[in-house]
């Protein structure tokens, strides 16, 4: 999996994804985030555009990454969920529980919003 890390002007970093999102990718997504913490972060966008499908491992880590951000109180978004990766989601009921946008904009607004 490659990771792109974006940072925009109000302390919001951007993580888009391409690949697979499996057991390796998922340690590595968590780990990046783990890292992000320690910085001034408002809060951790996840941008899923270029993942083309994710596997138990990583549902996993989006409910840790989840998990974790709230109790510390920053936010988190997903965004540029694909079709097969939205299926899974479905399938696990997570599209209630995770914060998914269906646009970067709406995303940002939503980490805006929730400071």
């Amino acid at each position: 999996m490659d990771i792109r890390i974006l940072k925009n002007d109000d302390d919001i970093f951007i993580l888009e994804l391409k690949g697979s999102l499996d057991l390796y990718s998922s340690k590595q997504i968590k780990e990046m985030v783990m890292k992000l913490i320690e910085k001034k972060i408002e809060g951790i966008i996840l941008d899923l555009k270029e993942v083309d499908s994710i596997k138990s491992a990583g549902i996993g880590a989006l409910i840790n990454i989840s998990s974790t951000l709230k109790k510390l109180n920053y936010a988190l978004a997903i965004t540029n969920v694909g079709h097969a990766v939205q299926k899974a989601m479905e399938v696990t009921r997570l599209t209630g529980y995770l914060p998914i946008f269906p646009t970067l904009k709406r995303a940002v607004e939503h980490i805006n919003l929730n400071r």
